[in-house]
């Protein structure tokens, strides 16, 4: 019998844990996430390995979920945030951040069959947060914060993809950094139009919200 598949003596931390598994596959990234690479940087077989995970989507999903825990998200009222608008723009550029630093996490945040019970539960925490730090009803809160994550995510995912792909056909590794600043600075004047936009049609008193007993 292998030593990984020996019971650990008593006291001893378990060799494969949920912390573990997520370090792991956050160091390979989502994309080249496999059985194979886990269990070796866990030092256990892959059977051993397969106890404890069903399989690789179910893998994925449970880095997807960590990298997103750990998500710091910025503080209500801190610099920069003294309004509901500076919020928003904060908010938008951190998602940014996250998604350009674990390319395949936002397929897991673009979908709500994907989204995981405790993601849900960070979201709607965050939604209640930001309506009593503001102000605002929660269906605001909600509709906000849903409508300018869907928009950061799908946009960081595209276009640093492209650029990133770019890079890699001209080998130029820095124009693709260029690049990607100039993305950052658009993305940025965006979002901004869009945070402008969707703070003045919450003025409008007949755009449909979800119920605010959600």
């Amino acid at each position: 019998m292998n030593s990984e598949e020996t019971p650990p003596a008593r006291g001893r931390p378990r060799t494969i844990t949920r912390e573990r598994l997520a370090d792991a596959g956050i160091e390979m990234g989502l994309p080249d996430l496999t059985i194979v690479g886990v269990a070796k940087r866990l030092g256990v077989s892959q059977m051993a390995l397969y106890k404890r995970i069903e399989n690789l989507a179910a893998l994925k999903c449970l880095v997807a979920e960590e990298i997103f825990e750990r998500w710091p998200l910025p503080e209500t009222h801190g610099k920069g945030c003294e309004n509901l608008e500076g919020y928003l723009a904060a908010f938008s550029e951190s998602m940014w951040r996250l998604i350009g630093a674990h390319p395949g996490l936002a397929p897991f945040l673009l979908r709500r069959d994907t989204i995981t019970p405790p993601m849900m539960a960070k979201i709607d925490a965050h939604q209640v947060h930001v309506a009593n730090a503001y102000g605002i009803s929660r269906s605001r809160s909600h509709w906000l914060l849903f409508t300018i994550a869907y928009h950061c995510v799908a946009l960081a995912d595209t276009v640093r993809e492209d650029a990133q792909s770019i890079t890699a056909l001209s080998g130029d590794k820095l124009a693709g950094t260029k690049g990607l600043d100039a993305i950052d600075a658009e993305h940025a004047l965006g979002v901004r139009a869009l945070i402008t936009g969707a703070l003045k049609l919450l003025e409008q008193a007949d755009i449909p919200l979800i119920d605010d007993m959600r």
